[in-house]
Parts: structure tokens; C-alpha cells; sequence
């Protein structure tokens, strides 16, 4: 057991650090103000997948926070808490997923792509917008356009290049009965 939560702190720091890099740098613009196309959002689904929601949360939670600060203002909460509620929620798959065992078929593509639907939709189209309203007064069409928008791009991002790294990872994964025996 302690060698998988000193994984798990390993994990969150280089999560945290690639978040936030990705999220920094590698941002794309888009057309909807104050939104990216953000590929930072496929690493949170890696790592989630692969040590749970503690992990996704903090890593989501840390990595936002520290993007959000290195602009040289003061972390915006709401899709702080939001980018946390995405890794909790795809981490709460991890148990299905068991990515670790090197097997990522069809059936567990699905689970992974509904994880991020479902974390995503419910992140970005509900929880943002409304705590954009509550903490910020933000005006309502202006958050929920941006919501649908990160919604969109960013299950995409997490379903398609997330999907892909997890496909590379598994790959590296010897299975069981596999080596040679001679």
C-alpha cells in the first residue's frame, strides 16, 4: 500500500507540472472569449484513469490553480474547482479502467469515453457556469456559452488524445503469460 501512494504523489506532482505546462504554453486560442482548446485536459484523463480520483482532483485542482497564478493574478475558483471535479470524476472510473493491466479494448474505450463525457458536460455546462454566477456575477449567457464550448473541446481533447495515451501506455504493459519461455 505505501508503494502505491508514494506513486499516487509522484503521479499528482508530474501531473500538476504537465497540467500546468500544457495549460500555460500549448494553449490553442479560440473564438469564445477567455477559452482555450486546452490539451492538458488528455494528461488529467491519463493520470486519473490510472490513480483514481484523489489524484484527478488534485492534479486537476493544483495544475488549473498554478496556471491561473502564473498569469499574475489570483487563481478564477470556479474552473479551478471544476478542472478538480473533472479528475475526480474520471478517476472514479479508474477501478473499471485498470489501465495498469495493459488491456484497453472496446469496452473499456467506452468507459473511458463516457467518464469523460459525463465529467466534462456536467463540469463545464453546469459547475463552472454556476459558480461563475455565484463567486463572480459573471452574466449568464456569456459563462454558459463559455461552458459549452470547454465542454466540447475539452472531451474531445481528453476523449481523443487521452484515449491515444492511454493506448501507448497499455502498449508498454507486458501481459500476463506473454514472455517467452524457452
Amino acid at each position: 500500500m505505501k508503494n502505491n501512494s508514494i506513486k499516487t504523489v509522484v503521479a499528482v506532482g508530474i501531473g500538476a507540472a504537465l497540467f500546468f505546462v500544457l495549460g500555460r504554453f500549448v494553449a490553442i486560442p479560440s473564438p469564445v472569449p477567455n477559452t482555450n482548446i486546452s490539451l492538458q485536459y488528455a494528461v488529467l484523463a491519463l493520470l486519473a484513469a490510472m490513480y483514481g480520483p484523489v489524484a484527478g482532483g488534485l492534479i486537476g485542482f493544483i495544475g488549473h490553480a498554478l496556471i491561473d497564478l502564473s498569469w499574475g493574478g489570483s487563481p478564477w475558483w470556479s474552473w479551478v474547482i471544476t478542472s478538480a471535479f473533472v479528475g475526480v470524476v474520471i478517476g472514479l472510473f479508474a477501478k473499471k479502467l485498470n489501465v495498469q493491466e495493459g488491456v484497453f479494448d472496446k469496452t473499456k474505450t467506452a468507459i473511458f469515453a463516457i467518464a469523460n463525457v459525463a465529467a466534462h458536460v456536467i463540469g463545464w455546462v453546469v459547475v463552472a457556469p454556476v459558480l461563475d454566477i455565484l463567486i463572480y456575477a459573471e452574466p449568464v449567457k456569456k459563462v454558459f456559452a463559455q461552458g459549452v464550448f470547454a465542454a466540447i473541446s475539452n472531451t474531445i481533447t481528453g476523449v481523443i488524445v487521452g484515449g491515444l495515451l492511454i493506448v501507448a501506455y497499455t502498449k508498454t504493459i507486458a501481459k500476463k503469460g506473454s514472455l517467452d519461455r524457452e
